[in-house]
């Protein structure tokens, strides 16, 4: 059995905000079409990091390569790496004054600088992977969380990347909304794509996840397969965080 490539390598991820160091260290490799979930207490440093593997946070020092390419090397062109790496914040960021299919395409057309016509064709192919199509032309204030949510997937996902990071996706959602998302996400790993996610849908993390991260005061205390990390986790912070979710 061939074992999948690594898409994203961190080595020695530190972070540092002032005086207060948020990542101490980090070490995590995410291989092709892998699904990983970070889970661990407010503050353990599990944004922070999902926000170094695109430099919209400056990692203090460490290395991170995606797609063997080194997002630190001064030669690097950061924006054009940033396109491997489509990112779902727990806000949508959606242009209200901009239908759905002009929010998807926005960044084809002013950044990648596509003819219209190709960058439409692009967005309508994925707002259908979100199962959205029908709603192209519809403006962010006609739609509900859900679906905004959807359209900003659609919008990470238009741009082809490699790796998909998802911040907290579902905690601006009301609850009926969020099995929308999830499906969503279950979709997408069903279609090959590689996800690195921040979320306390722990039973979604239990049934999809390849692999649980458990972080805590930014570095990575535990990780394995999900029903290793719930019911038989090894490290004692990990058991006490486990339980307290469970009770």
């Amino acid at each position: 059995m061939t074992v999948p490539p690594s898409i994203l390598q961190i080595r020695g991820l530190h972070k540092s905000f002032g005086s207060i160091e948020i990542l101490h260290g980090v070490d995590l490799s995410v291989k092709e079409q892998e699904l990983i979930f970070l889970i661990g207490p407010s503050g353990s440093g599990k944004s922070t990091l999902l926000r170094c593997c695109n430099r919209l946070e400056e990692p203090s020092s460490g290395s991170i390569i995606v797609d063997g390419i080194d997002l630190m090397a001064r030669n690097t062109d950061i924006n054009a790496v940033r396109q491997l790496i489509g990112m779902v914040f727990q806000s949508f960021n959606l242009y209200p004054h901009m239908t759905a299919l002009s929010n998807v395409t926005l960044a084809l057309r002013k950044v990648l600088r596509k003819p219209r016509k190709e960058a439409e064709e692009i967005g309508h192919r994925a707002l259908a992977r979100v199962n959205l199509a029908e709603k192209a032309g519809a403006y962010p204030n006609e739609l509900s969380g859900g679906q905004q949510q959807r359209v900003a997937i659609a919008r990470a996902l238009a741009l082809e990347p490699k790796v998909m990071l998802f911040d907290e996706p579902t905690s601006a959602l009301d609850p009926e909304l969020v099995g929308e998302i999830l499906e969503t996400m279950r979709e997408l790993k069903e279609s090959g794509m590689t996800m690195l996610v921040v979320s306390h849908e722990m039973r979604f993390a239990r049934d999809a996840a390849d692999r649980v991260i458990f972080m805590d005061h930014g570095v990575i205390v535990e990780e394995g397969p999900p029903e290793k990390i719930f019911t038989s986790p090894t490290e004692a912070r990990t058991r006490s965080f486990i339980e307290k979710l469970t009770r």
